[in-house]
Parts: C-alpha cells; structure tokens; sequence
C-alpha cells in the first residue's frame, strides 16, 4: 500500500446510525492536503463518532470515505490497519501515552509499528515540540501540556497524510491550550497533512481554516 499519492479527504453522503437511532446523516465535505477544518457541534451529535469513521475505526451504514485513491469503505479490516499505519495520525484528549516507554520510545511508535527505525526522526520531533532533552523522561514525570506536545510528536512522527485530533486541548489550561494549537496547525502545515479537528472550543476552532457544524440532518459551514 503505497503512500506516495495525491492525498486529500472526501466525505460523501455519510451516515451512522446506533441500532434504530441516527448519530447524523448527509454529511459531506473535503479537506484538502495542508488544510485544517475543525467541526464543531452539541454534545452527542456525533462528532467523535465522525472522525472514527474518517479514520476508519468505526463503520458507517450510508456514504462513502476517500482518502487519496482509497475508497475506505472498500478495504477489509487488514487493509485499513495498514492504511491507518502508514497514513493517519490521530491526537487524542487522554494522550493514551504507554507509561512503561519513555518519551522517545513512544514518539517513534508508529515507526515501529512500520518495522522502521529513524532517531533522527524521533529527535526532530521532539525538538518541533520544545521538548528536546526530554526524551528519556517517562510520561510521569512529565505535564498534562508536555503529554499533549508528546502526543503531537508521535501523529507527526511517520509523516501521515492524514492527521485527525479528537478535543486535544480539552484537558488543558488556556495558555497550554493554546500553544498546543498553534504547534499543532504549524506542524501540519509544514508537513502538508490534512488536519480535522473536533472541539467544542471556539477558541480552538477559531485557528482552524474553515469551521464547520455537524448537526444530526448533516454539516455546513464555510
């Protein structure tokens, strides 16, 4: 599975129900190589569930997902593992950092996990992140703001095309807040990933390209 393609996100006609319940439908949108889109909405309107199914971890009952030349709805579970490895970065609120690995060793993870080896790599993250010198430290000596830029580090590190950030700095103060979204849409610029974000912070929103509004009959916005 090659990743060396025109990438680019391209929702269509989505749907997802829970048993005879709607999450949403209609929902339909692209995202474009280095471009940053937060969607925003009410609680429970599905905006968690939108990006597992972007991301291919959840199913859809309605639509289609494209990223690049691949129809997600198309790859067998294998398959999607191996396009989720190779082009997808996922940043998550709980930072789901493995606390018996030391920074570095959970940075380079998703090169592992490609049976890849670069601490030149590793290194150049850690420094992207202000947090060189660090990468020895386990995750319990580090701050909630320090876990959060780790995390950044370790959806960056493989070089995805497709980076995906579930209420990132939910969990943290506005000044770390906001320096988190800051490195976080640097990064993905330089790094010509596509970046969705969902959030219920405006501020968080407001830094994003075009803001969007998932409701439960589909999504609009700029």
């Amino acid at each position: 599975m090659s990743s060396d393609i025109a990438q680019g996100l391209s929702v269509r006609g989505l749907a997802k129900h829970y048993g005879q319940t709607p999450v949403f439908r209609n929902v339909s949108l692209d995202v474009a190589p280095g471009e940053f889109v937060a969607i925003v909405g009410e609680s429970g309107v599905g905006k968690s569930t939108l990006l597992n199914c972007m991301a291919a971890l959840d199913t859809w009952d309605a639509g289609s997902i494209r990223h690049g030349s691949f129809d997600l709805g198309a790859l067998d579970g294998e398959q999607r593992a191996i396009w989720r490895r190779k082009q997808v970065g996922f940043v998550f609120q709980a930072f789901h950092v493995l606390p018996h690995l030391d920074v570095s060793q959970n940075i380079a993870l998703p090169l592992m996990l490609q049976n890849r080896r670069d601490d030149a790599r590793v290194a150049q993250m850690l420094s992207a992140v202000g947090l060189a010198g660090t990468g020895g430290r386990l995750p319990q000596q580090l701050s909630g703001g320090q876990l959060q830029r780790v995390a950044i580090a370790r959806a960056l590190v493989h070089r995805p095309a497709l980076l995906l950030a579930d209420e990132p700095t939910g969990n943290l103060d506005p000044t770390t807040a906001a320096k988190v979204m800051e490195l976080l849409a640097l990064q993905t610029r330089e790094h010509g990933a596509s970046l969705v974000l969902v959030t219920h912070s405006e501020t968080a929103a407001a830094r994003a390209d075009r803001v969007l509004h998932l409701r439960a009959d589909g999504i609009e916005g700029s």
